[in-house]
């Protein structure tokens, strides 16, 4: 893959450019929580509960007297911890479901793709309940979870893409010349096929991250005393008249954690078409 031309399309787009440098932000942010957090996130303080925002608590506290800038910073983490891991499974798994359907077609097309339909068939988030309801919730339960429950719409782009690569003139080129049916997948038509699945990765972290806010919100994500933007969310619904910052400003974080992967994934999306 040239990268001249896809960083000059995705130069192009200032969209694209300003969800690139959100995420960043928030990846670099949340990595130095330990030095950049002004408070012990789970530290109470009753003396101070509720405090609006000031000088000694730039976001306030909540109903504990817990700092809310540093339960932010670090509900970041957990955010991108999810994020990462529950799509990396999940595109994991679509790879291999998609990449043997759409190589071998047949009756493996037939089962992996009817497999695939019935999951559909559940909306995720009910299907994510009820795991979460019958296992212990905890944050490794949840991104496992969401990415056992999130690799369909990889495995049928995976398929689709290699159905469309797989007779072409280099892959029978390395029929020919005796390529093994791994090698083949794995050195000559994978490559070609990754670039729609960066994307719709991309866009997945977005999902997964509003997946466990909401988990966390229904108090079936990450138990306390951990920080999560979810869970801060649920604690500032009582005091939403006295209290505004306590759900301002994790709402906030959400959206703008969210909207900077959409913005990313359909940068990556314009620059890798071909035709732009």
């Amino acid at each position: 893959m040239n990268f001249r031309p896809f960083l000059r399309r995705y130069a192009r787009n200032r969209l694209a450019l300003m969800g690139a440098g959100l995420v960043l932000t928030l990846f670099l942010v949340s990595a130095a929580a330990a030095w950049l957090a002004p408070h012990d996130p789970d530290q109470p303080d009753l003396p101070h509960r509720l405090q609006p925002p000031g000088q000694e608590h730039l976001l306030g506290t909540d109903s504990l007297g817990r700092d809310v800038l540093s339960r932010l910073i670090w509900g970041g983490q957990v955010s991108l911890k999810v994020g990462f891991v529950a799509v990396g499974l999940a595109t994991a798994i679509g790879l291999m479901l998609g990449a043997t359907a759409g190589y071998y077609g047949g009756w493996v097309d037939s089962l992996v793709m009817r497999f695939c339909d019935l999951m559909l068939c559940f909306p995720s988030m009910f299907l994510i309940l009820a795991v979460i309801a019958i296992l212990e919730p905890s944050l490794w339960n949840v991104m496992v979870v969401i990415g056992l429950t999130g690799w369909m719409g990889v495995a049928r782009l995976v398929r689709a893409e290699f159905i469309s690569l797989k007779n072409r003139d280099f892959t029978l080129a390395a029929r020919a010349l005796g390529a093994s049916d791994l090698r083949i997948i794995l050195r000559h038509i994978l490559p070609n096929a990754l670039a729609p699945v960066l994307v719709t990765a991309t866009l997945g972290v977005a999902g997964a991250i509003l997946t466990e806010s909401a988990l966390s919100f229904l108090g079936l994500g990450v138990q306390p005393p951990t920080a999560t933007w979810g869970a801060m969310l649920a604690d500032g619904q009582g005091h939403l008249s006295r209290a505004w910052w306590l759900s301002f400003y994790p709402g906030l974080a959400i959206l703008l954690t969210v909207l900077s992967y959409n913005l990313m994934g359909e940068g990556l999306r314009d620059a890798l078409d071909p035709r732009g």
